[in-house]
Parts: C-alpha cells; sequence; structure tokens
C-alpha cells in the first residue's frame, strides 16, 4: 500500500518514538496563556501521552512524517522567497506550491484549466503543523531542527508583497498561522510568535472587513473567478487558538470578525440548514470556528451551531461517513443529489481534509457532550475513508476524492501538491489525541486501536496498554500496569451497532452490570499492577440505506466496516445474500451466487479493484 516497504518503515520507527518521554508537553506551560470561558468535561491528553502501537494507524504517521522530513527546505520555502524578490535556490515542489504564471481556468470550460501555480505555498503552514504534532508525540530532535528552521527561514520572507495578486490570501494565511501557532506550542520556536504578528500585519490589507459569503464577493468587483473562492470564515478557529495561547491581543478581535453569524451560525444555532450548495470541506470545517468562540466567550449559541450542523452533516452521510459529493453539501430536504452522486460523479469525497475536519468537531463534541455518538462518527470515517487513502508520494501526487461511483476506483488527483496536501499529516499525528480523553480520575477509550496511555493519578505511575486487532476481530484487551495500587475509573466505548453479545471481564471474571449500545461502559475500581480488561464486540452484519427516499439502496456493514463489492459492476444481490455474506480472510468476505463467488472488501484493503458502495436489492425470489 505504501511505496515504501513495510520493513523500511519500520525502519524509521526510531524517528518517531526516539524521545517519547522527552517531547513537549501541552500548551498550558506557555507563558500568557488564557482561561478558557468554557472548558469541556473531557480532555485532551498532550500528544506525548499517548503512543500508538504498530497498526496502519502508525504507519500513516510515520509514512507521512518521514515524507515532509525529507523535503529540501529551500523547496519548501521558494515561492516565499521568489515573491519576497529574494534568491530562492532549490527545486520546485510543482503543482499548485510553485510561484508560477501558468495557472489559468475557464469557467464555461474546465477542461482547458492549468492549475500549476494556483496558489503558492499554500500548504506550507500544514506541513510545518504536522510535524510540530510529530515532534509533540516523540521529542525527537531532527524534527525540532526542522520546524525551527523552516520556521526561521519563513519569518525572513514576510511581507506584504507575497499577498499581492493572489487568489485566496485568508485561505493559505489560514494554513500558515496554524503552522506558526503549533511550532509554538509544541516545538517551543518563540520566533512563531513574532512571525504570526508580521504575517497578520502583511495579509490585513488584503482581507475583505468580515466573512464574506461566496455570493457577496461575486457581488463585488474581481478579475479571476478564483477570487471568489477564498475562505475568510474558515479564519476564527486559528485565530482564537492564537490568543489563547497568549500569542496576541488582537486575534481575538479578528476571530470576532470573521465569524460568519448572519449566513452561518445564526441559522444553525436555530436548527436551520445554510449548507445546500456550500463548498463542504471548508463549511465543516468552520464548525470548528464555532467550537473556538464558544471555549473562548462561552456563548451558547456557537454550541448549538456546532452540534446542529453536525447533525445535519451526519443526516447527508455516505454509509462511509463520507459527505459532499462534487465537494458541494446539501439541503435537508434533498433526497436525490446522493443518489444521482452514485452514478454521475467519481468525486464523492474529499477524504484527508474531509477526514481532518470531521475528527476535529467530533473530537470536540465528544469532549463536551461526554456522548459515545460522536466516537462512533470518528470511527467510522477513519476504518472506512481516510484509513485507506493512497499515502502521498514524493513528487506530490495526493489523494483527495473518495470514490463512491457505481464503477468506482482509487486514483490520485491530477495535480501535484493540490489544496490542503497537508491535512493528512495533522490527521496522522492526531490519531493518538482521538484514541483516548480524559477527566480527573477517568480515562475515556474511545478508538480501539494499538497504543498505550500514560495517565497521571497523583504520583503513581499508570499506564493502559491497548492489543487489539480490531475491527478485523472484535477483541480489544487493557492492561493496566501501575507501580502501586490506584483508584481511577475506565470508560469503554459501546458502539451503537454492538449486538447483544457484547461482553467485557476483568482478569477473565465477566462484568454483571447491562452493557448498553450508544453509551461509555464505566468500569470503576482501585487497579493493581497486571490488571487485564477485555472487551468482546459482537458486530453483527447489517444494511444501511443511502436515505430513508431510497430503502432498496443499500451499504452492507460489519461492526464499523464498510464491505464494497470489488470487481462485481453487473451483479445485484437480494437483501438475504447480502446479510448471508461470510467472512474468508482478514481481508475479505464471500457471496456465492450459483457457482461464482463474488468478494467483498473494506475500503482500507481495496488497491486496484473496481469497487462499489451501494447495492440496489433485488426483490425476493
Amino acid at each position: 500500500m505504501f511505496p515504501l516497504s513495510r520493513r523500511q518503515l519500520l525502519g524509521h520507527s526510531s524517528l518517531l518514538f526516539c524521545g517519547y518521554a522527552s517531547s513537549v508537553q501541552a500548551a498550558k506551560f506557555l507563558p500568557g496563556a488564557r482561561k478558557l470561558v468554557a472548558k469541556p468535561p473531557l480532555q485532551q491528553f498532550s500528544y506525548d501521552r499517548v503512543r500508538l502501537g504498530e497498526s496502519l494507524l502508525r504507519e500513516q504517521l510515520d509514512y507521512q512524517t518521514r515524507l515532509f522530513m525529507g523535503i529540501d527546505d529551500d523547496k519548501l520555502l521558494k515561492p516565499f522567497r521568489q515573491r519576497a524578490g529574494q534568491a530562492a535556490p532549490g527545486e520546485d515542489m510543482g503543482g499548485w506550491y510553485d510561484d508560477s504564471k501558468d495557472f489559468h481556468i475557464d469557467p464555461n470550460d474546465w477542461s482547458t484549466a492549468n492549475w500549476h501555480g494556483y496558489i503558492p505555498g499554500h500548504s506550507f503552514g500544514q506541513y510545518v503543523s504536522g510535524l510540530a504534532r510529530a515532534y509533540a508525540i516523540t521529542g525527537d530532535e531532527k524534527i525540532k531542527q526542522k520546524v525551527s528552521g523552516l520556521v526561521n527561514k519563513y519569518a525572513l520572507t514576510i511581507s506584504p508583497r507575497f499577498f499581492e495578486n493572489y487568489y485566496l490570501p485568508a485561505y493559505t494565511y489560514d494554513k500558515l498561522a496554524i503552522g506558526l501557532i503549533d511550532a509554538y506550542q509544541y516545538v517551543g520556536v518563540e520566533e512563531s510568535k513574532t512571525a504570526l504578528d508580521k504575517l497578520t500585519t502583511a495579509v490585513l490589507p488584503f482581507l475583505p472587513e468580515k466573512a464574506l459569503t461566496r455570493e457577496e464577493r461575486r457581488a463585488r468587483p474581481y478579475t479571476q473567478e478564483a477570487e471568489i473562492w477564498d475562505e475568510p470564515y474558515t479564519l476564527p478557529e486559528n485565530l482564537f487558538i492564537a490568543w489563547q495561547l497568549g500569542m496576541g491581543e488582537r486575534y481575538k478581535d479578528l476571530a470576532a470578525r470573521y465569524l460568519q453569524n448572519e449566513a452561518f451560525f445564526d441559522p444553525l444555532a436555530k436548527g436551520i440548514s445554510p449548507f445546500k450548495g456550500k463548498h463542504a470541506y471548508s463549511h465543516v470545517n468552520a464548525l470548528n470556528s464555532a467550537i473556538q468562540a464558544y471555549f473562548t466567550n462561552g456563548e451558547s449559541k456557537y454550541l448549538k451551531a456546532a452540534r446542529n450542523g453536525f447533525a445535519f452533516i451526519e443526516a447527508q452521510s455516505f454509509a462511509t461517513g463520507g459527505w459532499g459529493p462534487n465537494e458541494e453539501l446539501i439541503a435537508p430536504d434533498d433526497t436525490e443529489t446522493l443518489l444521482q452522486s452514485l452514478t454521475e460523479t467519481h468525486r464523492t469525497f474529499e477524504t484527508p481534509c474531509g477526514a481532518y475536519g470531521h475528527f476535529k468537531i467530533a473530537r470536540s463534541l465528544l469532549q463536551i457532550t461526554k456522548s459515545s455518538h460522536y466516537g462512533d462518527s470518528m470511527e467510522r470515517i477513519l476504518y472506512n475513508t481516510i484509513l485507506g487513502a493512497k499515502p502521498t508520494l514524493p513528487d506530490g501526487s495526493t489523494f483527495y476524492y473518495s470514490d463512491y461511483n457505481q464503477k468506482a476506483h482509487k486514483f490520485f488527483r491530477g495535480e501535484q501538491w493540490p489544496c490542503c496536501s497537508g491535512t493528512f499529516i495533522q490527521l496522522a499525528a492526531d490519531y493518538g489525541i482521538s484514541t483516548y480523553v480524559q477527566e480527573p480520575e477517568r480515562v475515556y477509550v474511545n478508538l480501539y486501536v494499538p497504543s498505550q496511555v500514560r495517565l497521571d493519578y497523583g504520583n503513581h505511575a499508570v499506564s493502559i496498554e491497548q492489543t487489539t486487532k480490531y475491527p478485523f476481530a472484535n477483541t480489544s484487551s487493557l492492561k493496566i500496569t501501575a507501580d502501586k495500587p490506584t483508584r481511577f475509573s475506565v470508560s469503554l466505548r459501546i458502539p451503537a451497532w454492538a449486538g447483544k453479545a457484547t461482553a467485557i471481564s476483568i482478569n477473565g471474571e465477566p462484568q454483571p452490570s447491562e452493557i448498553k449500545a450508544g453509551s461509555f461502559f464505566d468500569l470503576s475500581r482501585t487497579w493493581k499492577n497486571g490488571d487485564l480488561i477485555e472487551i468482546i464486540l459482537d458486530m453483527p452484519m447489517r444494511l444501511e440505506a443511502l436515505n430513508s427516499a431510497h430503502k432498496d439502496v443499500v451499504a452492507l456493514l460489519k461492526g464499523p466496516l464498510v464491505l464494497f463489492p470489488v470487481d462485481a459492476d453487473a451483479v445485484n444481490f437480494t437483501r438475504e445474500q447480502l446479510l448471508g455474506a461470510t467472512q474468508v480472510s482478514d481481508t475479505s468476505w464471500k457471496i456465492k451466487l450459483g457457482e461464482k463467488n463474488i468478494y467483498l472488501k473494506p475500503f482500507i484493503h481495496i488497491k486496484d479493484e473496481s469497487y462499489r458502495l451501494y447495492n440496489k436489492i433485488l426483490p425476493k425470489v
């Protein structure tokens, strides 16, 4: 699956874990950090507290980190130096990233588009952010030096010249900002604070006075269609975070300035969907701005907007958890667009960036509400979208869309280093902090993945190591290591789909309490060294309809996994045949039709085969 062999990948594990015990702690240790007005009941662990075990999650993080560590600084910095009029040695990155005048689009004939040089340097900040998070996990000095060097060299290029005749100033400023913010809070690069201040001053003359919608932008003078696509409505999330970290007072006011209240958050807070026709990823990601506004100001409107917005997105999602065919969201009463997309497009879900934005908002809502529903949603996205993504190639070839067409296949986007090509490393770095969350004397197990989490309970040294092959096996074991007996609680997420045979034991003793699907199951006791929790999840086969108007168009799922028929374009099934699929290996299931076997695979294990997500149910004979 990866361009490097498994042996090569694991051989670089020292890059990710050699400094595990010495990495930077949470942002709360930064001088000048602000207290949140609305602090969520559940808190994230700092990055260094969770260690991923050997798994595809670990391989993705390892690979993505190694990829960006291997790109020459001069290459990454070239468009910034060119636009600053400085010497710019090194090769071009290629694609969208270069400073080139080749970019051209004709809205009346998209086949003639040339995307080379569309938004120079656009994803640099995401790459820095991802590497900063990798350092926070590992404490690896090589990563620290890379991030520090990039920030200090980039700072020398900052001036308003960069944004002159630049199509998407807010879009790129947002990504540059998160790179500087994460370098500051996770790597301790003090120069990031000055650089962000200088960058903000440089970009402000090129930003609108508020978060314009695309319709509002189109009503103003413009010279190029691309100017309409800027995204100032995504800015508040990172500006609020910069203020929270004590990076500057003005960021709070700027964040408030770019909250898109009238067109977006106000209707969402009232339970009215404004999503119809909106760009998919950027508007789902904008829900994270509502979360940060709520944390900063405590205004319930923003929490209502975030919760309602997430619910609207889930209501128009595919069985994989993905959303936004052709990068557009739909109205709540639209029952036909998703069906039409199954035959009319291969551009179904913006996978790395969509999964990144989805994980952020779901993780925040989990922390705020303690509802296991949001963990279920993260799990669905994890196993059916991003873990099946092709790895980014060194030349910038990027897996961008998951394809849910009836004749689907996996493919790279045609351009090098396209938009949000840095969200993959950011998301992979966040796998650990998505696996566990905590409150005083309680740890919540949100994802069942090979991992270890270190806990702080007084002066006691406590850790939990999770061993599992889930979801290809239905069990997970959690072993407690404690230097002395310690009382705390472990809460296990029980997915909403879990069947009645789900069972939990401690040291082989079954737990008598009722296990309720769609909740957390709490285990409170004084834990001793070597105590072992085991969970068996009953994973029944089930069918999920596309929507209420098309109940005969269904996807087959087992537990959290969607099972895709492969190389089966002309084959249809009855309901009974789908539910009777039998597992033949860790990677495949089969349905026997007469003398012919039709195989089904989860997205993770699909390679070059054709596949489809949905099946039109045949009438019962």
